[in-house]
């Protein structure tokens, strides 16, 4: 058990250099292509899950939106995956830190706002002042849209960030506190290691979600700007 609560999100070290871009690129080692006229059922399960998310989350868009797929896909496997894998014992998770979700949500979303302005200027521009807004509350209301639209990558980093950390650390409390309990009360200890495990599968389920609805976000944004 580690003395200090947080020591799981510090970036690991080996001779002084950072191991975080191996472990960014480890995931992309778990979906291998296949080259095969006749594909395993990993693979297969794979594409299946793969249509069955794109054909969800772009149905709503139009031609110009459809070719942010391939790359709204790849965003899920890889957060999804990074997620899952940070649940391992002795595991680092990436996406508790909130300057890698900034790096992924700043772009994207900068790219559906641009794209938005390139070729929606008009539409984009109406988005700060609604229709019907009465004249003295004209400024006022287009600081608040200009505020709300900058904050959206910050509102996706955050979320990604606050949820994948208040898990693992509920996780490290209930295992510290089912390890302490083990000598005074083993009721009491497989009381909370029952709760453990229940605790594990929901964040098993936390870490799909929040992929899934880190990837919808930037899909969203980029419907209202496409």
């Amino acid at each position: 058990m580690n003395e200090n609560l947080f020591t799981s999100f510090i970036t690991p070290m080996m001779l002084g250099l950072p191991l975080v871009t191996l472990i960014i690129l480890f995931p992309s080692l778990l979906f291998p292509s296949s080259n095969r006229l006749i594909n395993n059922r990993l693979v297969s399960l794979q594409q299946w899950a793969l249509q069955l998310m794109s054909k969800q989350m772009m149905s709503i868009h139009n031609t110009k939106g459809q070719t942010w797929t391939l790359m709204l896909m790849s965003l899920i496997l890889f957060i999804g995956s990074t997620n899952l894998l940070g649940l391992l014992p002795h595991s680092f998770t990436p996406t508790t830190q909130l300057s890698m979700n900034l790096g992924m949500a700043i772009p994207l979303w900068a790219g559906a706002v641009i794209t938005g302005f390139r070729n929606k200027t008009k539409a984009s521009l109406a988005h700060f002042l609604p229709q019907g807004t009465p004249t003295p509350l004209i400024p006022m209301l287009v600081i608040i849209e200009t505020i709300s639209l900058f904050i959206q990558p910050m509102a996706l980093a955050v979320r990604l960030t606050a949820n994948i950390t208040a898990g693992h650390l509920l996780i490290h409390l209930i295992g510290g506190a089912t390890l302490a309990l083990t000598s005074i009360s083993p009721t009491t200890a497989l009381i909370t290691f029952i709760i453990l495990i229940l605790l594990t599968i929901l964040e098993f389920t936390v870490a799909m979600i929040q992929a899934y609805v880190f990837t919808l976000l930037v899909s969203l944004y980029l419907h209202d700007n496409t």
